[in-house]
């Protein structure tokens, strides 16, 4: 057993959390990772007629260990499991939330991150039974999603009305106050199952029907996705006719079929959702603590340039930030525009550090709103509106964009020392400026600086 994980286990133990997290700790000691099955399904919808794995035949994942909670290489100085009376279905934490971690700045926590695609309402809450029809073994389902699917009652779920994101944490980060900064290095991004499931859902994503049953502005009726003719709402949400597409990992990609084709795509893992404590309402289901919509505190901000060796800087606005994590990804494309991206779930490893105002240790932007940062580019965010659900919400792109244009402005003019007409023009001739996401209420852009373009 590793010094590292000794010293996990010792403080879970201490800590008095239940007999579930003892189990956990005791059986990591010994347990080795199990290996993914030999074949599945590469597609299905909330009916499950989808192909069973004898008939597709499709390897899978032989080079993705199966990390139950608490197993393998933990490399934090802190560990943090997901486990039903702990985390968040659908909310985030506000600023009165209870940290269920401690930790110094500086320090890292290695968090084992539960997907909700899988365990859904609309899938079944079930996912045994659910991965068990795409041909995943039982003992390949991750028992911390399993737990959470049967066990949780921390708030009511409405799967109409709540977010779908199981939310980890709040880690209290020693010394953040508000005005300071967090700063959160993913370290690793590790998937913690070899497979994921994109989903589309009637009444959201980029070509969703609109509240009024009819067709958003541009496209038709018949161009609405999932078909309307599927679309199944207001009933059990089994039967609403939603679709989620179930995809393996092959040999370090993703894999769907069609017909007789298939397609492989690229591997990307990064944490959909960071973020720290935001909204001041008390009410765990309060409207501005909905997981959906990216807010000033991060959150669901679902920018794929965000994993392991970036740097995500967030405005603190809770004693200790209370920073939480959830919507693993393994892949999403810039828009995930179908709705959710290829959804697993992930083991991040993150260092978390406090600069306060003046430091001159983060963007000036980030005091003020969030910041992103990788070892080639400067990432400034535009949001088409950052407050949660406070008097509605807003989905316009342009308001996203121009949010955008402005914080790389302020952080060329402020951090690099350009006047302002000169970056302006800078931006224009070599910047990027791309779609986050556009079905998370709260849209998103963001733009790419180029390091090397300077000094």
């Amino acid at each position: 057993m590793s010094d590292t994980f000794a010293r996990n286990a010792a403080e879970i133990l201490t800590r008095g959390l239940g007999r579930r997290r003892f189990m956990k700790a005791v059986v990591a000691v010994g347990a080795g990772a199990g290996m993914a099955g030999t074949a599945v399904a590469c597609a299905s919808d909330s009916s499950d007629t989808s192909p069973t794995a004898s008939a597709t035949g499709l390897p899978f994942g032989g080079d993705v260990p199966i990390l139950q909670s608490g197993q393998g290489d933990i490399s934090g100085d802190h560990y943090l499991a997901s486990v039903p009376d702990e985390v968040l279905w659908g909310y985030v934490p506000n600023i009165h939330s209870e940290a269920v971690l401690r930790m110094r700045s500086g320090q890292t926590v290695t968090i084992d991150a539960v997907s909700h695609e899988g365990i859904l309402e609309d899938q079944g809450r079930d996912p045994i039974t659910y991965f068990g029809g795409k041909g995943v073994a039982e003992s390949d389902v991750l028992e911390d999603a399993v737990a959470i699917a049967a066990e949780y009652d921390r708030t009511p779920r409405d799967f109409d009305k709540d977010g779908p994101h199981v939310v980890t944490g709040p880690v209290f980060v020693e010394g953040a106050e508000p005005g300071d900064v967090l700063e959160i290095e993913t370290l690793e991004a590790t998937p913690r199952v070899p497979y994921g499931v994109v989903s589309s859902r009637h009444g959201k994503g980029s070509l969703a029907r609109t509240a009024d049953g009819g067709a958003p502005a541009g496209i038709t009726l018949d161009e609405v996705m999932p078909p309307i003719d599927t679309d199944g709402r207001p009933a059990d949400p089994t039967e609403q006719g939603n679709v989620s597409v179930f995809t393996p990992i092959e040999d370090g990609r993703g894999v769907m079929t069609f017909g007789e084709g298939r397609v492989r795509f690229p591997l990307k893992p990064f944490m959909g959702m960071m973020g720290v404590a935001f909204t001041a309402d008390e009410e765990p289901t309060s409207p501005n603590a909905h997981s959906v919509p990216p807010t000033l505190g991060g959150g669901n901000i679902d920018i794929n340039l965000l994993g392991t060796g970036s740097k995500f800087y967030l405005p603190v606005f809770a004693e200790g930030a209370l920073f939480y994590v959830g919507d693993p990804h393994m892949a999403m494309g810039d828009g995930e525009v179908a709705l959710t991206a290829m959804e697993g779930s992930l083991r991040g490893t993150f260092r978390l550090t406090v600069h306060k105002p003046g430091s001159g240790d983060a963007p000036s932007v980030a005091y003020d709103y969030p910041f992103a940062e990788t070892e080639e580019a400067w990432i400034p965010i535009g949001l088409s509106d950052p407050d949660g659900a406070v008097d509605g919400q807003s989905s316009d792109l342009n308001i996203a964009m121009r949010r955008a244009v402005v914080n790389a402005l302020d952080f060329l003019e402020h951090d690099q020392g350009m006047d302002r007409a000169t970056a302006y023009a800078y931006l224009s001739a070599a910047a990027d400026f791309t779609i986050s996401q556009v079905v998370d209420r709260t849209v998103g852009v963001h733009a790419q600086i180029v390091k090397s373009h300077f000094g």
